[in-house]
C-alpha cells in the first residue's frame, strides 16, 4: 500500500472511507478536515515533508492536495516562505451565510410539506443527541450532530444535493461557527432554534419553517463581529461593507 500511496494510485481499500481514493484526495480530505475543524489553526504553517512522511508517500500528491486547499481558500502557499493555513476572510462570511439561508429555506420550506413521520422522529433523535453531548461539553460531537440534523431536513425535503451545495459554500463559515460554540449558552440556544424548525416541519407549516430556519441561520452572522474581536489574529478583512451588502441582499 505505501508503494501505491507513493505513486499517488489509488488506494484498493479504506477503513475510513478512503477506498478507491488517490492519495492526493485522501491528504486533501483529512489535511481540509483538519482545517476546518481548527485542529489546524489560521496561520499555522503546513510542512509537506512532514505531511509526507507521515502518509508514507512523496511530495508529489501532498503538493497536489496543497493546490486543491488554495483553490479552496483554506491555505496559502508562499513560493519563498511555505505553505500556511489561511486566515478566515471575515468579509465573505455575511455574503456566505445569505447564500445559506437562501437554500436552507428551500429545504426547511418543502420538508414541512414532505417529512414523513420517520423523517422528523429522526430529527428529533438527533436534537436528543445534541442535548446530550452539549451538556457533556463535547463541542466536536455537537458540531457533528449539527452538520447530521441540517442533513436531515434536506434528505427530507428530497433534496440531499443541495445540502451538498451547502457543505462546498459554507467551509470557511464552518471555521468561524467553530469558534462560536465556547460561548457561553451557544449550543443551549442552537438546540432551542433546531427544535423551533422541527416543531414547524411537524405542524406541516411552511412558511413557519422557512422563517425559523432563516433566523437560526441569521443567528451567525449577530456574533461576527465578537468573535472576530476576540480572535483577531485567525481573520482577515473588514466586515463592515460585506455586511451592509449582505443585509441588501437578504432583504
Amino acid at each position: 500500500m505505501r508503494r501505491r500511496l507513493a505513486a499517488g494510485l489509488p488506494l484498493p481499500w479504506g477503513g475510513d472511507g478512503s477506498r478507491g481514493l488517490t492519495a492526493a484526495t485522501i491528504i486533501h480530505q483529512r489535511l481540509r478536515d483538519e482545517i476546518v475543524s481548527m485542529r489546524r489553526s489560521p496561520g499555522d504553517a503546513i510542512s509537506e515533508k512532514d505531511i509526507a512522511a507521515a502518509h508514507g508517500v512523496s511530495r508529489t500528491p501532498v503538493r497536489e492536495a496543497l493546490l486543491r486547499l488554495a483553490d479552496e481558500g483554506l491555505v496559502e502557499i508562499a513560493p519563498k516562505s511555505g505553505t500556511f493555513v489561511s486566515r478566515i476572510p471575515v468579509d465573505s462570511l455575511p455574503e456566505s451565510i445569505v447564500a445559506r439561508i437562501a437554500l436552507e429555506e428551500v429545504t426547511a420550506r418543502t420538508a414541512a410539506e414532505l417529512a414523513t413521520g420517520s423523517a422528523i422522529s429522526g430529527m428529533r433523535a438527533i436534537l436528543e443527541r445534541q442535548t446530550e453531548v452539549a451538556a457533556q461539553g463535547e463541542q466536536d460531537r455537537f458540531y457533528e450532530a449539527d452538520e447530521a440534523f441540517h442533513q436531515s431536513i434536506a434528505e427530507a425535503a428530497g433534496y440531499p444535493g443541495i445540502w451538498r451545495v451547502v457543505l462546498q459554500l459554507k467551509m470557511q463559515v464552518d471555521r468561524y461557527r467553530r469558534l462560536t460554540l465556547p460561548q457561553p449558552g451557544r449550543m443551549v440556544r442552537v438546540i432551542s432554534e433546531h427544535a423551533a424548525v422541527v416543531d414547524a416541519i411537524a405542524a406541516h407549516d411552511p412558511d413557519r419553517a422557512a422563517a425559523a430556519m432563516r433566523a437560526h441561520v441569521e443567528g451567525l452572522r449577530a456574533s461576527l463581529g465578537e468573535i472576530r474581536d476576540v480572535n483577531p489574529s485567525y481573520f482577515i478583512g473588514d466586515v463592515g461593507e460585506a455586511e451592509r451588502l449582505a443585509d441588501v441582499a437578504s432583504r
